[in-house]
């Protein structure tokens, strides 16, 4: 008999429904990872916060062809059955399940460590869809699952310098440019969500990745494109990491440019990808005299990227750490204090706080 292999996906999640909105929002703005205050303060923050929103997300959500819900699920089961059958291809003798597990919304990630364990898996990798690792989105994944699992499990904490994640962006956004009529003058943006200052400064890694990830796709696409990191989806009125995405849209327009746009942290088509960059900062482009917008599609299940996620998972069987990179053991400088990947390492089955990083 072989193995019974588990791969867990992180992501996000989002509502299934215009009733689910606000539940959804309240589970997102209560999480200690996305608002610091103490208990009683989040609690009531997520609460007003959930409530002012929801008729306006309600709206934009209402803008996409999912029944007033998110496509995210839809879009990672597409993901977990491509990853499926590209494991069980390289793995015949033993036994592939991929479980989604959704932050903020169903299928919850305490859901899929249940399903995990009921299931009997004798190998657990937890493989987030985020490349950048942030402690407000793997870092709190990883909180979650370590408080609903207690056996051991390997995870992929980023892989936002793997060859296969970057070759599928430069074919997106090549692709897109076709599309476009391969017009010349273009200014490329590489859109990825922010994050407010005061998590990079405590020693959050996830500026740096997105921004050394830009650096190797400028590297790719024609030399004379000016390529621009920017941040969209600002909320709050803490100071966030910059430049925002909507400043250098209205900027880029103003100077005649075509624009293309690539969401770059995102690999699943949602809210911050159709809405946001498709219909939002369309309109500001417009208004502001851009020669051209297009986006770029998100990964999505792109071939590359898929073979990329399946060598990252066996890469991962196969080696004897609890926590990997796409560089193999810890991929960021020593100065981001919270990135994950500590050394030395702990053993393997020994679990690890991705915010503290001290060892379960």
């Amino acid at each position: 008999m072989g193995r019974k292999i588990a791969v867990v996906l992180f992501n996000l999640g989002g509502p299934d429904s215009d009733k689910t909105v606000r539940p959804f929002l309240k589970n997102l703005f209560r999480d200690p990872a996305i608002i610091g205050a103490p208990l009683p303060v989040r609690w009531f923050l997520a609460r007003l916060i959930s409530t002012t929103r929801a008729p306006s997300v309600k709206k934009n959500y209402a803008m996409m062809d999912a029944g007033g819900g998110s496509p995210l699920l839809p879009e990672t089961e597409k993901q977990a059955a491509a990853l499926t059958a590209a494991l069980a291809a390289k793995l015949p003798d033993d036994e592939v399940r991929c479980f989604i597990g959704m932050r903020y919304w169903h299928p919850f990630t305490e859901e899929a460590a249940a399903d995990v364990k009921a299931w009997g898996a004798d190998e657990v990798i937890l493989l987030p869809l985020y490349p950048q690792f942030s402690t407000t989105t793997t870092g709190s994944s990883l909180t979650a699952w370590n408080r609903a699992y207690k056996g051991p499990a390997k995870t992929i904490c980023c892989y936002p310098f793997a060859e296969g994640l970057i070759t599928a962006h430069v074919d997106r956004i090549m692709e897109a440019h076709r599309a476009a009529g391969e017009p010349g003058n273009v200014r490329l943006l590489l859109s990825a969500h922010g994050l407010p200052e005061k998590i990079v400064k405590d020693g959050d890694p996830y500026q740096w990745q997105c921004e050394t990830m830009g650096d190797m796709l400028a590297a790719r696409v024609p030399a004379d494109w000016e390529v621009v990191p920017c941040y969209q989806s600002r909320v709050g009125p803490l100071k966030w990491i910059g430049p925002p995405t909507e400043e250098e849209i209205e900027k880029a327009a103003k100077e005649g440019k075509n624009i293309l746009i690539a969401p770059i942290a995102f690999v699943s088509e949602h809210i911050e990808t159709l809405v946001e960059l498709g219909e939002e900062y369309r309109l500001v482009a417009e208004e502001h005299g851009a020669a051209s917008y297009t986006r770029v599609e998100a990964l999505g299940v792109h071939e590359e990227f898929i073979d990329m996620l399946r060598d990252e998972v066996l890469s991962a069987l196969r080696e004897d750490l609890p926590i990997r990179s796409c560089a193999g053991s810890r991929l960021c400088p020593g100065d981001w204090k919270n990135c994950p990947n500590r050394l030395p390492h702990p053993k393997a089955g020994e679990r690890v706080n991705p915010v503290s990083k001290e060892t379960a």
